[in-house]
């Protein structure tokens, strides 16, 4: 079971790259050097694209963080990516099924403290620690859209059991 759910935040261009790497590796700033060494393997990740303000896909970490300056991504400002960890992919959506924030935000614990009407300042910075039910919740929402009528969420699997 994992034992921290985080947000990834990127752009529009490294996202893209991320996916073209088949969601294999994910790299984050040095300004976020204390919350990436509590990743661990098994942990969860939710990508929010910025500048779209949509979810994307879920990923696992198959890996803690390591160092390494290889470009792969652009940089933002100044911000390389030099803190990496392995990941694979759970949920990807299709690009025309990117989740709008602004349909769930309300719902999410997370960003209660901050004025409804500001609610996408909460995902400002590269990686936030979000609270179980919020990244389930966001993630039942992508499956439902990635797997169509036929899939019925983990609530109805639990109660046949």
């Amino acid at each position: 079971m994992p034992r921290n759910f985080w947000m990834v935040v990127i752009n529009p261009d490294n996202f893209r790259i991320t996916r073209e790497r088949g969601f294999n590796l994910q790299g984050l700033k040095p300004q976020h050097r204390r919350k990436v060494q509590r990743v661990e393997v098994g942990d969860r990740l939710l990508y929010y694209v910025s500048g779209i303000r949509r979810f994307t896909a879920t990923a696992t970490l198959t890996s803690g963080y390591f160092e390494d300056d290889t470009p792969i991504w652009q940089k933002e400002g100044n911000s390389d990516w030099p803190y990496r960890m392995r990941i694979r992919p759970e949920v990807v959506l299709e690009e025309a099924q990117y989740i709008d924030a602004n349909l769930l935000a309300p719902r999410l614990d997370y960003v209660r403290r901050w004025p409804p009407e500001n609610w996408y300042m909460a995902f400002q910075g590269n990686l936030h620690l979000l609270p179980k039910r919020d990244f389930f919740l966001i993630e039942e929402e992508m499956k439902k859209l990635k797997l169509g009528p036929e899939y019925r969420g983990e609530l109805f699997s639990e109660l046949e059991r």
